[in-house]
């Protein structure tokens, strides 16, 4: 319990300025303390006879609120327990897939187009049963999916029935699909390889209908003198329309926009 200091006396003018003086010397509010006026004061007549004020200021015994418990944040009240998770080997992977285990091949090791193809077969149709999909991969070499200045990439065509699934928005489980055959591709032979998955033929058909629409857009723009902006697309298939209209002299492309929503815009010259 707060212990209060002994009552003060202060005089002063009024009595209003004697209880501000003594509170000033308490350190106190006019809530913490009782006042007793003793005098009250008075002005006199041109000073004569004028008296001053005079208070007892007495301090208030205060209890002090009850301790307020602090409550610790739970992550300080339950530990977290740090459950350390092994990283899978390449062993593991490739069980897992149904697929064979990758060789440890020097840099120096070279691979036939025949044994990179059997890989490349067995690892995806091994991606396709785990995912429950009955389907066929079929192999071949497409020289119109070669990008410019590259070899022929190895297709992967995966066949079967109801494989919209396999294609995604925007292609992007196709996409992802590729990005891991390749992946194992590359550590197995220690090289890079072109190498595309496709399914049902798709990208062949989404390429000859990409460079169709940019002639058809870019015939449009000449003839009206307009910019014309196509639908958003990922890199590869905007680079399809770079490509085929790179020579027109009629007109340039650029892409506008960021991220998932880059388009490319064909401008009249």
């Amino acid at each position: 319990m707060y212990e209060p200091k002994e009552s003060l006396n202060v005089t002063a003018k009024t009595v209003e300025d004697a209880i501000e003086q003594g509170l000033a010397q308490l350190g106190l509010s006019r809530q913490q303390v009782d006042i007793e006026v003793i005098k009250e004061g008075r002005r006199g007549v041109f000073g004569i006879l004028a008296e001053n004020a005079q208070v007892r200021l007495i301090p208030r015994k205060i209890t002090p609120p009850p301790p307020v418990e602090v409550v610790k944040p739970l992550a300080e009240v339950v530990k977290p327990v740090v459950v350390p998770i092994e990283t899978p080997t390449e062993a593991d992977l490739m069980d897992t897939f149904d697929v064979p285990r990758l060789a440890v091949a020097s840099t120096d090791a070279k691979f036939t187009q025949e044994q990179i193809t059997d890989f490349s077969v067995k690892y995806l149709d091994g991606l396709l049963k785990q995912m429950g999909i009955k389907a066929t991969v079929i192999a071949h070499i497409d020289k119109d999916l070669a990008e410019e200045g590259e070899n022929p990439p190895l297709v992967l065509d995966i066949t079967g029935n109801d494989l919209g699934i396999l294609i995604g928005r925007r292609n992007e489980t196709l996409r992802s699909l590729q990005y891991i055959v390749r992946l194992a591709v590359n550590k197995y032979t220690n090289s890079w390889h072109p190498i595309l998955v496709d399914v049902e033929s798709y990208r062949v058909r989404r390429r000859r209908s990409l460079q169709q629409l940019a002639k058809q857009m870019a015939e449009r723009a000449i003839a009206s003198r307009r910019r014309i902006v196509l639908e958003a697309m990922p890199p590869y298939e905007r680079r399809i329309i770079h490509v085929v209209l790179k020579d027109n002299p009629h007109v340039t492309t650029k892409s506008i926009g960021s991220n998932d929503n880059r388009k490319v815009t064909i401008i009249p010259k």
